[in-house]
């Protein structure tokens, strides 16, 4: 009897080797920022969690474990090498033991007067001036601390929003900065939007109507 020949992969062992790190990272940043109640691990007000327990959970050993937290590109992971604990150093979802005054205590003021960005879609622009830019599911607003940040911003966004650290403290809204370097915030009001930049052409078809909506001159 005949058979069909294997089909052929042009897959190399080092794409094999990221996916699987990829992959690890992803389940164990799970974990850390939303699955801990799930998965039944103690995590503290911070986020903190024991490694034993994220290892047993995730299925790593401590190599790999290390691998993991040195190779994550936006730095999302924080190990304790002292206190033989890890957490994500931010992005947690509401729900874990984690609070918000924890959290911040363990992150560092925002200094300075440069604006912080916070990237959007078209169809969150109308809400967002109207409610602000809120944290949802989320414990904090994330935020870039610049327009070419890989961190604290979606990719693949439609627009850019201008957000000014002045009108953030006259507002009485901390901005707080993540070991990873994702400023944060409670929550953003609509008048702390001090700039748009449409990213796409869709958004730039649209972008002195979408300025308006935060009373900004068109460009």
């Amino acid at each position: 009897m005949r058979t069909c020949p294997r089909e052929m992969t042009s897959e190399t062992p080092s794409a094999r080797s990221g996916a699987r790190l990829r992959a690890r990272s992803k389940k164990l940043s799970w974990l850390l920022r939303h699955g801990a109640v799930e998965a039944g691990v103690a995590m503290d007000a911070a986020g903190w969690v024991a490694v034993e327990d994220a290892l047993r959970v995730v299925g790593l050993d401590r190599d790999a474990l290390d691998e993991v937290v040195r190779e994550n590109d936006k730095r999302r992971l924080e190990l304790d090498r002292e206190a033989d604990r890890i957490r994500a150093c931010q992005g947690h979802s509401t729900g874990l033991p984690v609070t918000r005054e924890a959290l911040e205590a363990s992150w560092v003021p925002y200094a300075g007067p440069a604006p912080v960005w916070h990237g959007t879609f078209l169809e969150a622009v109308t809400s967002i001036a109207r409610e602000g830019i809120t944290a949802q599911a989320r414990t904090h607003v994330h935020l870039a601390p610049g327009t070419a940040s890989v961190v604290g911003k979606r990719a693949n966004v439609h627009v850019l929003l201008e957000v000014c650290p002045r009108r953030m403290a006259d507002a009485g809204e901390a901005l707080h900065v993540a070991p990873n370097g994702v400023v944060l915030a409670r929550r953003v009001p609509a008048g702390c939007v001090a700039g748009l930049r449409a990213l796409t052409r869709r958004a730039r078809a649209r972008e002195d109507a979408l300025r308006a909506l935060f009373t900004l001159p068109s460009r």
